[in-house]
């Protein structure tokens, strides 16, 4: 007589429990990241929107010749957005997501105020003098270094099967 020994298909509740808290500890471990992440994101887009609304209200006061006391109000700025601008933080509407006063004070957030807030930059209607103020162009901008001195021959570096040879002296024009 033959014994036949009979084996259950199956997981046993210890393994399925294990399985179950493995789970449940990466979730616990993922969700707060993904709501980190998603929090950082809004912000960042929100900050953006800003920028571009701050960069239409400056926009709209040099082509109008507005003073940095001069009101705006959103039709002034709407056809220099690119977009209907909300905040991504739960706005609907731009009345409801952002704050625009006058020229000189940078548009601010209603949603998250505390969080949302545009780094302060230079105001580009009132900077009328120049680093030396003297009333130059006002631009940050240095001007360009000059090109170094060379005599243009030299072998090819592989991007052009030439030889290099320019023929010239490499000055451009801006050298000593």
């Amino acid at each position: 007589m033959k014994i036949r020994a009979e084996y259950r298909a199956g997981f046993t509740l210890t393994e399925i429990m294990i399985v179950v808290s493995l789970i449940g500890t990466l979730a616990a471990i993922a969700l707060p990241n993904f709501v980190r992440s998603r929090a950082r994101a809004q912000t960042s887009a929100c900050i953006n929107n800003l920028r571009q609304i701050d960069y239409a209200i400056q926009e709209w006061a040099l082509d109008g010749k507005k003073g940095p006391q001069t009101v705006v109000q959103f039709t002034d700025i709407s056809s220099y957005l690119k977009s209907s601008v909300v905040c991504p933080a739960g706005g609907t509407t731009f009345a409801d997501s952002y704050t625009i006063t006058i020229v000189g004070t940078q548009p601010a957030c209603q949603r998250v105020p505390t969080d949302h807030i545009l780094p302060q930059t230079t105001d580009l209607v009132s900077n009328s003098t120049g680093p030396s103020g003297s009333g130059g162009s006002g631009s940050p901008l240095a001007p360009p270094s000059p090109a170094p001195s060379g005599n243009g021959n030299g072998n090819s570096n592989g991007n052009g099967g030439g030889n290099g040879n320019g023929g010239g002296n490499g000055n451009h024009g801006r050298g000593p």
